[in-house]
């Protein structure tokens, strides 16, 4: 597959498995990437993409370490990805073949992420037995559907207002990725006084200084697929996110959007990073010199695996939420003063606290 080795990757944290799933018969091709249990059995989701590779996997796995270790959560990090068309007409053959295939890694519990929702897990239980974010005549609690991670989102920008002269009440917000996580954080954002001025998907960018009536605006997407069928503001390019000014920039799609080539143009204040890694470290860098406040992935969008972990230990969609709204307040509020208090980039502060407790659960382990 040409895919890279599994000393690419490891360093003292993992990744304890890479594992292939090729079955030509019916197309799929798969990675498993299960990077660190010392906490409990990883959580992350299954990500369908056609051109999702190994590296990205273990990043996603990565993050979910750092992400899990920060909430507090009794599960390390892990991913998965299906190398195919989310629309593709043998999705749940493709998703049920790979389920099977992942039966014996008792050490990952896989859930919902791009490309893949409640349906998917709905069919990977059927199959093995464990899935997170189910929908609801299943017991589960339907992470995209509830806005979960959204919904976090949201609250770390109400702690982001403590640490920056950025006011979420009349804040312009731009959106990139007006799906499953942009709709619900538009929605929870505007709720609490902000104004969605920007959203973009793969159709175009739509904008409008004067406000966007998300209701409206994720009624039409629905309906249509494109944010561009938005009947006022301006239709724009698909990356014409870059250079529209706002308060808070959320990207909520895929990774390394934000890279050196652009971040110096990145017109906000603050950045609330709802998709997962979607920054390179060298764009931390340059938002972090500009003077805007960007709050790391595992931070921001903690949201979903917190709710995912809540309803794998039978909790309520109640419970779900008061967990998140108090560990993302915590977490950010944390992450933000330890950055202020020794300056370094909320990205380095982030790290240093994940790793910290990783490396104490790590430490619990039997050695032989």
């Amino acid at each position: 597959m040409g895919e890279y080795v599994f000393e690419t990757f490891a360093d003292e944290y993992g990744p304890e498995k890479i594992c292939y799933v090729t079955e030509p018969q019916v197309g799929l091709q798969g990675i498993v990437v299960i990077d660190n249990t010392a906490a409990g059995p990883a959580i992350g989701g299954i990500r369908m993409a056609p051109d999702v590779s190994t590296e990205e996997v273990f990043r996603l796995a990565r993050a979910m370490t750092w992400k899990n270790a920060l909430a507090g959560l009794p599960h390390g990090g892990g991913k998965s990805g299906i190398r195919a068309d989310p629309k593709s007409t043998n999705k749940e053959t493709l998703v049920r073949h790979f389920a099977r295939a992942m039966e014996s890694l008792h050490g990952y519990i896989p859930g919902p992420d791009m490309g893949t929702d409640e349906t998917a897990m709905a069919w990977v239980r059927d199959e093995i037995g464990r899935s997170v974010g189910l929908s609801k005549v299943l017991g589960g609690i339907p992470l995209d559907q509830v806005g979960a991670t959204g919904f976090g989102c949201a609250i770390c920008a109400e702690v982001v207002q403590d640490f920056t002269d950025m006011k979420l009440d009349g804040a312009r917000v731009a959106i990139q990725g007006y799906g499953n996580v942009g709709q619900p954080a538009a929605k929870f954002l505007v709720e609490r006084g902000a104004v969605l001025v920007t959203a973009t998907d793969l159709d175009g960018t739509i904008h409008d200084p004067g406000g966007i009536d998300h209701e409206k605006l994720t009624e039409l997407k629905r309906e249509t697929g494109r944010v561009t069928d938005y009947p006022g503001g301006q239709k724009l390019p698909m990356n014409a996110f870059v250079d529209l000014e706002c308060d808070i920039f959320l990207p909520a799609a895929r990774p390394d959007v934000i890279d050196e080539t652009n971040a110096h143009r990145l017109r906000c204040k603050t950045v609330i990073q709802g998709a997962n890694i979607p920054c390179t470290a060298k764009a931390e860098r340059i938002l972090h010199a500009r003077g805007i406040v960007s709050v790391p992935d595992f931070v921001a969008n903690a949201g979903g695996v917190i709710c995912a972990a809540v309803e794998y230990h039978g909790g309520t969609q109640k419970s779900a939420f008061e967990t998140i709204e108090e560990k993302i307040r915590e977490n950010t509020a944390a992450v933000l003063e330890a950055a202020r208090s020794h300056s370094q980039m909320p990205q380095e502060a982030a790290l240093a606290l994940a790793k910290q407790r990783v490396a104490e659960a790590m430490a619990y382990r039997r050695h032989t």
